[in-house]
């Protein structure tokens, strides 16, 4: 079996090493790749083809993750020439993962929960083909939610939902707690609860939240246009707090 990565992140590097086996080659391309990308290939166990349309063509599972603002883009160019299974790991939304699936016959809506470079994330997948890829459990966790195209998408979007919130709430209580010099006991009391690594995932989290607020708003932003059928009083409190 062959297995093919569009582009070359930690997401397609950690899926290499966790799914080993004699049984499976890996192909990419550095095709209009950075610097970077063609480092960490070359690093890899991945054969490297000359353009990502023979890695398609080769591919038994394409595997597409790149990034969300290429995704529709990677699965225009090359979904057609995709003759197996084609799954899509970007953070998209339910919309996009539709039209997504419009250039690629057997589509797979999948998504990576868990830090993407550790040794135990877990596979997410939804659509009529997703019982293909179950196999996969093998080497990495692997859950299939539903035979319905999206239910990855939409699940993607709610967790994205409350861990914005979250953190934007952590912020804004950690403010309240520093104006009136209790930080310290702020940690100390919600570790009882939480956990006793709680502040170190909290600096963590709120780090990532003040350094990609632009990015974070903007998945806020599709969140709410999405369900805006939903009342998601919470969710736009968030956001209005990021804008600020």
């Amino acid at each position: 079996m062959i297995i093919g990565f569009i582009g070359f992140g930690k997401v397609s590097g950690n899926l290499a090493d966790l799914i080993s086996s004699p049984d499976i080659e890996f192909v990419t391309s550095t095709e209009n790749r950075s610097p970077e990308t063609i480092r960490n290939i070359k690093k890899s166990n991945v054969e490297v083809l000359d353009t990502f349309r023979e890695v398609a063509l080769k591919s038994d599972i394409l595997i597409s993750a790149n990034s969300p603002k290429n995704a529709l883009d990677a699965a225009v160019k090359y979904g057609k020439y995709c003759k197996g299974i084609y799954l899509d790991l970007n953070n998209v939304s339910p919309d996009t993962t539709f039209k997504i699936s419009e250039h690629a016959d057997d589509f797979v809506d999948g998504a990576i929960i868990g830090k993407i470079d550790s040794n135990n994330p877990i596979l997410y997948l939804s659509g009529p083909n997703a019982e293909k890829l179950l196999f996969l459990d093998e080497f990495i966790e692997t859950h299939i939610i539903s035979d319905r195209i999206g239910d990855v998408s939409k699940l993607k979007l709610l967790r994205s939902a409350y861990t914005k919130t979250l953190s934007v709430l952590l912020i804004e209580s950690l403010e309240i707690a520093k104006d009136n010099n209790l930080e310290n006991e702020f940690y100390e009391i919600l570790s009882l609860t939480e956990g006793d690594d709680f502040k170190d995932k909290s600096q963590s989290r709120i780090e990532n939240t003040l350094n990609s607020s632009k990015r974070k708003s903007e998945e806020l932003k599709e969140i709410i246009e999405y369900f805006d059928e939903n009342e998601l009083t919470m969710v736009k409190s968030a956001l209005k707090k990021l804008n600020r």
